[in-house]
C-alpha cells in the first residue's frame, strides 16, 4: 500500500482512548484498501474470477449433490457400521458448495498471481467462502445444542474476523487482556481456548459414551446387570481419559490437582458420605444383579414400579400411572426389596367370588378351573388354576381361584379382571346363582299404621 493513497486520522483523534484509535485506524485501512481495489484493473479481474468460481461451484453442486445424496443414502434402514458411516458423511453435503467455490478460487488464484502479481481480492474471497462453510456447518450440520452454541459464539465470530483480516488484531487483544483471579491470572484467549477445547473434548467423550453404551446394550448374551456394569465402567473410563487429554492439551500439570484431590477427600469424609454410599451401593447392585432395568420391584417404604434407569446415585422407578420415583441405591441394599420380575419368574394371583347356598358346591371347582384355563396368559406351570373353598359367608359360600401368569396384574395387563369375567360367564352358563346380601326386618308389636 502506497503512503500517498493512505488515509490518516485527524489531529484531534490523538486524544481518544488507545482502543478507539486502533479501531479507527483499522477502519481507515479498510477504506483505503477498498478505494484501491475500486480503481485497480487487477482487483476487478479478481472480482470477476470470484464470480466465475462461485457460479461454476453452483453448477457443479447442482449436478453432484443429488448423486452423492443417493449414493450415501442406505437402501434399507439398518444399524450396520457401513450404513451409519454413509449417513454420517451425508450430513456434510451442505459444505459442498462453499468448499467447491474455495477450491475453484484457489485454482484461479495461481493464474491471477502469475498475470498481475497480486491476489489480495482472491485471498479475501477465499476467506469469505471459508466463512460460508463455517456458517453452513453451524446452521445445517451441527445438531447438538452445546456445539451449536460454541459455533455461534466462537467459530462464526472468528471466521468473520478472519474473512476481513482482523483475526490477528482480535487474537492479540484477547491475549493482551489479563483477568486476575486471586493469586492466579489468565488472559481472555486462554479462557476462550479453555471453553472451546473443553467443550469439544467432552462432547466427543459423550458421543463415544453413547456409542459404547449402544454397542454394549446389543450384547444379548450378557446378563442385564453385567451390561449395566459394563456401561458404567465404559462411561467412567471414557470421561476419565477425556479429562486427562484436556488437562494435557491445556498444559495443566496433574500435580497441581493434589490440593483439590485432598479437598475432595475431606468432602467425601464429611459432607459426601451419602453420595459415596449410594455410589458403592450402585456398584454392588450391578455386580449382584438382583435388580436390573426392566424389573418390577417394591420397597419397604411402599415405592413400587418398573426400573427404567440405574444411575451412579439412584435407581429410577416408573409407576403404572406414569410417575417416576428416584430411589437412592442405598435403599436397595439396607432395606427389604420384593422383585416380581427376577429371572422372569411367574406370579400367582387369585380372584374371589361367592355362590348361593342352593348350589352343589362339589361341581364348582371343576367349572371354574376349566373356565380360567381358557385364558391365553394363564399358565399350567408351576401350577394350573386351582379353585378353593374359603368359607361360608352370611350371604353365600365363598370361593377363590388361584392362577399363575408371566407378568404383573396392572398397567397393560388386567389378568384378575379377565378371570372374573370368565367366572361370571361360567357360573351363568351353568345356572349357578351369585348371591347378594338379603336383609330381614322384624317389627316388635303392632306395625305402624299407614298415614291417611
Amino acid at each position: 500500500m502506497d503512503q500517498e493513497t493512505s488515509l490518516t486520522l485527524p489531529d484531534w483523534a490523538s486524544d481518544l482512548p488507545p482502543i478507539i484509535i486502533q479501531g479507527l485506524e483499522l477502519v481507515l485501512q479498510i477504506m483505503t484498501t477498498v478505494s484501491e481495489w475500486a480503481l485497480s484493473p487487477a482487483a476487478w479481474s479478481q472480482f470477476a474470477l470470484l464470480v466465475v468460481a462461485y457460479l461454476l461451484a453452483v453448477l457443479v453442486n447442482r449436478r453432484l449433490a443429488p448423486r452423492l445424496a443417493r449414493l450415501l443414502t442406505p437402501v434399507s434402514a439398518t444399524d450396520g457400521l457401513l450404513d451409519q458411516t454413509r449417513l454420517f458423511l451425508k450430513m456434510f453435503l451442505p459444505l459442498l458448495l462453499p468448499l467447491l467455490a474455495y477450491a475453484f478460487t484457489s485454482l484461479g488464484e495461481q493464474i491471477t498471481r502469475s498475470i498481475f502479481d497480486s491476489g489480495a481480492v482472491i485471498a479475501f474471497g477465499k476467506r469469505v467462502f471459508l466463512f460460508l462453510a463455517a456458517r453452513a456447518l453451524v446452521r445445517d450440520i451441527i445438531t447438538d445444542g452445546f456445539l451449536k452454541l460454541l459455533g455461534r459464539f466462537i467459530l462464526l465470530p472468528l471466521a468473520a474476523l478472519h474473512a476481513f483480516g482482523l483475526s490477528v488484531y482480535a487474537l492479540g487483544w484477547l491475549e493482551g487482556t489479563i483477568v486476575p483471579l486471586g493469586g492466579l491470572s489468565f488472559d481472555l484467549l486462554d479462557a476462550v481456548r479453555f471453553v472451546a477445547i473443553g467443550g469439544l473434548i467432552f462432547w466427543l467423550g459423550r458421543w463415544s459414551n453413547t456409542q459404547s453404551s449402544g454397542l454394549i446394550s446389543k450384547q444379548v448374551d450378557m446378563r442385564p446387570a453385567t451390561r449395566q456394569l459394563a456401561v458404567k465402567a465404559a462411561e467412567i473410563a471414557i470421561f476419565g481419559i477425556a479429562f486427562l487429554v484436556f488437562m494435557n492439551i491445556m498444559g495443566i500439570p496433574l500435580t497441581s490437582l493434589a490440593v483439590l484431590t485432598g479437598a475432595i477427600g475431606v468432602g467425601l469424609g464429611f459432607g459426601l458420605q451419602k453420595i459415596a454410599s449410594n455410589f458403592i451401593s450402585g456398584v454392588i447392585l450391578l455386580l449382584e444383579g438382583q435388580a436390573t432395568v426392566g424389573d418390577f420391584v417394591e420397597l419397604d417404604g411402599g415405592e413400587a414400579g418398573t426400573i427404567v434407569k440405574m444411575t451412579a446415585r439412584a435407581v429410577i422407578l416408573e409407576t403404572f400411572d406414569g410417575r417416576w420415583i428416584v430411589v437412592p441405591n442405598e435403599d436397595f441394599i439396607v432395606t427389604r426389596v420384593v422383585n416380581y420380575s427376577d429371572s422372569g419368574s411367574a406370579n400367582r394371583y387369585e380372584a374371589a367370588f361367592s355362590v348361593s347356598y342352593d348350589t352343589d358346591i362339589n361341581a364348582v371347582p371343576a367349572i371354574i378351573e376349566a373356565a380360567v384355563a381358557t385364558h391365553a396368559d394363564v399358565l399350567n406351570a408351576p401350577y394350573p388354576p386351582d379353585c378353593e373353598l374359603r368359607g361360608f359367608g352370611d350371604s353365600g359360600i365363598d370361593f377363590a381361584v388361584e392362577f399363575w401368569v408371566n407378568g404383573l396384574d396392572d398397567g397393560a395387563n388386567k389378568y384378575t379382571s379377565d378371570v372374573l369375567f370368565l367366572i361370571w360367564n361360567a357360573l351363568r352358563d351353568s345356572g349357578i346363582e351369585i348371591p347378594y346380601p338379603h336383609r330381614v326386618v322384624e317389627f316388635k308389636g303392632a306395625p305402624p299404621a299407614p298415614s291417611p
